[in-house]
């Protein structure tokens, strides 16, 4: 045996107020409430006589209740406003018309008639909670033991009709308010259009089921439809109450979770609007001018009067609107706003016409409908005739009702869009029951007392169970929650390309989003989607600065220098090596130069090296050729051909200098760089040292010095050049020569200029030391050959050394800052290399040209000069030398006292 359900007796009344009350948030409705509660338990009151309110008695075995907005929420303290043709009287007969298919159904629920008992809720919560008490008076046990009417007689207890489960209701402020007095009650609850998504709190409204899906579902495609448009900052209109906030909240919570989607502002339109009201809001949202995408949650009303702000704005074409259910495809909400409205993209559940009920309905007339108690209002308003009625005068300004006027062919009819659900919501109430008695009354015709009464919680099981195919051909069921699988018709307002403006399905939704893009259209028939977003994408090689706190905003940067794009937010160096490509989303490779043979920065050194090269070859055959003549062995022929050698080997380190670095290319660099300069002034030294020893010697001694043999010369000429090569091989065991790629040289701001410079391994500081030594050498020929400026020329070779090293020190004077004063330039390795190669050049060009050109040119031109001259002893050489520096001291002091300089006498 199955209990059923606790009836309560009057002392349990009290506690159940107490929940009541608590249960609710509307606590000034409780004390009315209770007023009528406790009134229609009295059997003897007026009231119990006529305990139902206005509603309509359908009879049956097993009696359903219903629960329509027939009329609109009334004014000024009036519960109950004009007629809804629509959403009260369609729903309400849709209700009828399929309890009368499932009671002429052989196979649903045999031998079993199904009942109702249908109640107005005037679209207010309140009053619907107020009419809703009528379903649980049959469930509270009224004691009539000790009550007597006035007139001492025993009363007469007429039993309540007890209601198994409730169709409805419409909004969803009105089911929350109903749903928690009827879970009290455990009577099922099954709604045909409320959408709420608190609705789907299992643990609250565990008796409410619905057979729309929910609004979060609803809220995850308008969230879908969102990103599928590339919209990231968006605001959100709700109407006050449960359904605009609730679904609000739904998408707010549903694009927080999904991420990338922003909420510009979110603005509540007031359940009882002041004028102007709207013009505020539409004035908010131009405070984000960028988010032109709203998602509006509102009731009809609501949405025409945004419309209406927008145009009277002049912001046609400005907000593109993504509108909840309560939008749909409905034309009233856009009637004479359509240039607002255009381009709007709603959604409506996924429903389809029954044509069954059209059929239905427009066969109904005052005759065949007496049971809608409100049939007549409905078809007054819906043909503007006037019923004559007793006692009630007809306006003579409105016609009379003849009663032959016909639905659909004497006034507009098209079917109201929740009629499936409410056919599919009392198809699966019947379905439910159908299951039940298969169960419990197995065999049995009607309803056997297993189901007498009908428990409500094992009612709600077989309610959450049930799996069949409604009246559009689509399944209907029921989650653990209660809610019904979301499938929804994606529809766009469009008023060009189309043979009558209006709505047009664009896509669908069922668990997933199907978006035509492609069949989209927007103000002024574009097809070119709107943007609604904070920021635009950054380019490429721009970074993402983010806004505090708005994550969908953000100001673009670029990577500048040798940035490049790491991700959509940093920007990272490139390696040194490596330069950002054009668009600065990655890195390439710095391109590798090296001085060329053909660049301007080498065609100057290599003309001087070539004709230097020329000049000294030229010079040493000459020299070969003469080699016994009295110029090449007074020149010191040993010595001679030891300078000139490295005067060649400057003029060919040029070549070096320029050819492409290699290994074997970098020794030879380091070995010839100084070599050449150090065998140069290494043999003009010895000379130098010779001549000045010997006249020094001559003052004091007629003994000649030691060492002035050629071959003591020479001696010490390769004694001075091996320190040289053996510090140039003693850098080759430390540092072995290679070639290196300096990334630093030509790196300007502009990373499209930047090389990588292949180089030897030869810094600055390594180059000044390998040429040290040298300088050393030529400084300390430069002090001898001043020291030795006294000796004629007619007798050595002092003073054109002389003129030779103060010209080379001017020259390598003038290289030392431009060498270092180019060192921070782009061009440095190229200034640098030609600076010193010309350096090099011009050196070894003084020291050709002052001490073998003029040599070169007697013995070419003058060979009458090139003869042997009387030899003389060492001490006559000496003594001439000093009569000579005397002689030439004379002339000095004897032009300064104004005497006739007397020239010597050279011909001995």
């Amino acid at each position: 045996m199955t209990s059923h359900p606790p009836l309560l007796s009057l002392d349990h009344q009290v506690r159940m107020f107490r929940v009541l009350s608590w249960s609710s948030c509307h606590s000034t409705t409780w004390p009315r409430l209770l007023w009528i509660l406790w009134v229609g338990l009295n059997p003897c009151s007026s009231v119990h006589q006529h305990s139902h309110p206005h509603s309509i008695k359908i009879p049956g075995d097993i009696t359903l209740g219903g629960l329509f907005p027939v009329h609109a929420r009334g004014h000024a303290g009036v519960p109950c406003g004009e007629i809804k043709k629509e959403k009260g009287i369609h729903r309400l007969e849709a209700m009828m018309y399929a309890l009368d298919q499932i009671n002429s159904d052989p196979e649903l629920l045999p031998n079993i008639t199904l009942g109702a008992r249908i109640l107005d809720t005037c679209s207010r919560d309140t009053y619907a909670l107020e009419q809703s008490l009528t379903f649980v008076q049959a469930l509270i046990q009224k004691d009539t033991s000790d009550i007597r009417c006035s007139n001492g007689e025993q009363p007469i207890i007429r039993k309540p009709e007890r209601v198994v489960g409730v169709i409805g209701a419409s909004g969803s402020s009105v089911s929350i308010m109903v749903a928690n007095v009827l879970r009290l009650f455990e009577i099922p609850q099954i709604s045909y259009a409320s959408t709420a998504p608190e609705l789907s709190d299992n643990n609250r409204y565990d008796f409410f089921s619905r057979v729309v899906p929910p609004d979060s579902y609803q809220a995850q495609a308008m969230v879908d439809i969102v990103k599928a448009l590339g919209w990231n900052y968006v605001s959100t209109l709700a109407s006050e109450g449960n359904y605009g906030e609730s679904g609000v909240d739904a998408f707010v919570q549903i694009s927080r979770e999904a991420g990338g989607l922003c909420i510009a502002q979110s603005l509540k339109i007031p359940r009882e609007p002041k004028p102007g009201e709207f013009d505020k809001i539409i004035k908010r949202l131009m405070e984000t001018p960028n988010a032109r995408g709203v998602i509006i949650f509102a009731h009809e009303d609501d949405i025409k009067q945004v419309l209406e702000a927008a145009k009277k704005s002049n912001l046609t074409g400005q907000f593109k609107f993504v509108g909840s259910d309560s939008w749909g495809a409905k034309s009233s909400p856009i009637l004479d706003q359509e240039e607002v409205a255009e381009g709007a993209v709603t959604i409506l559940p996924k429903r389809a016409s029954i044509d069954g009920f059209d059929q239905y309905f427009t066969t109904r007339s005052l005759e065949n409908n007496r049971r809608n108690i409100w049939f007549a209002e409905f078809w007054e308003d819906d043909f503007r005739c006037k019923l004559t009625r007793p006692g009630i005068k007809i306006d003579p300004e409105k016609k009379k009702c003849t009663g032959e006027e016909r639905i659909s062919r004497d006034s507009h009819y098209e079917q109201e869009g929740k009629v499936q659900f409410v056919i599919d919501a009392v198809y699966a109430m019947a379905h439910a029951l159908h299951n039940m008695h298969q169960d419990l009354c197995p065999g049995a015709m009607g309803v056997c007392d297993k189901m007498d009464p009908v428990e409500g919680r094992l009612l709600l099981s077989y309610i959450h169970s049930v799996n069949f195919n409604g009246s559009a051909g689509t399944a209907v069921l029921f989650n653990e929650n209660g809610d019904a699988p979301g499938r929804y018709d994606i529809f766009q307002y469009q008023m060009t390309n189309t043979t009558n403006p209006g709505y047009r399905v664009i896509g669908q939704w069922t668990n997933n989003l199907r978006l035509n893009v492609e069949e989209m259209q927007w103000t002024g028939g574009s097809r070119q989607i709107p943007d609604s977003v904070c920021s635009f994408p950054c380019r490429s090689g721009e970074r993402k600065k983010m806004v505090k706190g708005v994550p969908c905003c953000w100001h673009c940067e670029l990577c500048d220098g040798y940035q490049f794009q790491a991700d959509e937010f940093n920007c990272e160096m490139c390696p040194f090596d490596m330069r950002p490509t054009l668009n600065r989303t990655a890195c390439r490779p710095t391109p590798i130069i090296k001085l060329e043979w053909h660049s301007p920065w080498a065609v100057i050194p290599l003309f001087l090296a070539i004709l230097g090269i020329l000049a000294t070859l030229s010079v040493i055959i000459t020299f070969i050729r003469f080699n016994d003549t009295p110029i090449v062995r007074a020149a010191g022929r040993e010595l001679s051909y030891v300078l000139l050698t490295g005067i060649f080997l400057i003029y060919f380190i040029t070549f070096l200098m320029i050819a492409e670095p290699g290994t074997v290319v970098c020794a030879f660099r380091r070995l010839l760089l100084g070599l050449g300069m150090c065998i140069t002034y290494s043999a003009m030294l010895t000379k130098t040292n010779r001549i000045y020893r010997i006249f020094e010697q001559g003052k004091k001694s007629v003994t000649p010095p030691k060492f002035i043999s050629p071959t003591s010369q020479l001696m010490i000429t390769f004694i001075l050049i091996s320190v040289q090569v053996v510090g140039v091989f003693i850098w080759f065991g430390v540092m072995p020569p290679h070639t290196i790629v300096d990334y630093d040289e030509q790196r300007p701001p502009n990373p499209e200029l930047a090389r990588g410079i292949l180089k030897c391994d030869i810094a600055d500081l390594s180059l000044i030391c390998c040429l040290s030594y040298s300088i050393l050498l030529m400084v300390t020929c430069t002090v001898y050959a001043v020291k030795s400026r006294g000796v004629p020329e007619t007798f050595n070779e002092a003073k054109p050394i002389g003129f030779t090293m103060y010209t080379t020190c001017i020259v390598w004077l003038a290289f030392v800052p431009i060498f270092f004063g180019t060192a921070q330039s782009t061009e440095k390795m190229f200034i640098q290399t030609t600076t010193l190669t010309v350096s090099m050049s011009l050196s070894a060009s003084v020291s050709l040209g002052m001490l073998y050109i003029p040599k070169v040119y007697v013995i070419i031109f003058h060979p009458e000069q090139n003869v042997q001259k009387r030899k003389r002893s060492f001490k006559a050489v000496v003594q001439a030398a000093t009569m000579s520096s005397r002689l030439s001291q004379k002339s000095i002091s004897d032009k300064q006292n104004g005497e006739t300089k007397i020239e010597p006498d050279r011909t001995q």
